[in-house]
């Protein structure tokens, strides 16, 4: 299970009375160390930088779980998004960048999310990720 889900956030999503803050509640609290990345990639970003990122390896393949559920579900990651104000992308099992919204029809978003980006960012280290 990707989350540990309060009695009580289960009930308000049954009744269609959950929001956004109570499942961000869940998420950050279920999967701590998605949380930090994501929040170390979007505190990161700066107007003088194309976009911010986190590419440390996570320390155990725990952590490693975490962020691929996070960043592979689509509420989730949506939700993250809005919260930090920034659209994920995603190379390998732990480079995250964040990107200002208006920066997803730039070059450099385009060139980190092709074929071409994900081929640069191999190495040895990583073939088992």
């Amino acid at each position: 299970m990707s989350l540990d889900v309060p009695t009580a956030v289960l009930e308000a999503a049954e009744r269609r009375e959950m929001d956004d803050a109570q499942f961000l509640a869940v998420v950050r609290d279920s999967l701590p160390y998605a949380w930090e990345v994501v929040s170390a990639a979007a505190a990161d970003r700066t107007d003088e930088k194309p976009f911010g990122e986190h590419e440390v390896p996570p320390p155990s393949e725990k952590e490693r779980g975490q962020l691929l559920r996070a960043l592979a579900s689509t509420s989730i990651r949506g939700a993250l998004e809005r919260h930090f104000g920034v659209v994920l992308a995603f190379q390998n099992c732990h480079r995250v960048a964040a990107f200002a919204p208006a920066a997803v029809d730039s070059e450099i978003y385009r060139e980190f999310i092709s074929p071409r980006g994900q081929i640069l960012n191999q190495s040895p280290e990583l073939r088992d990720c």
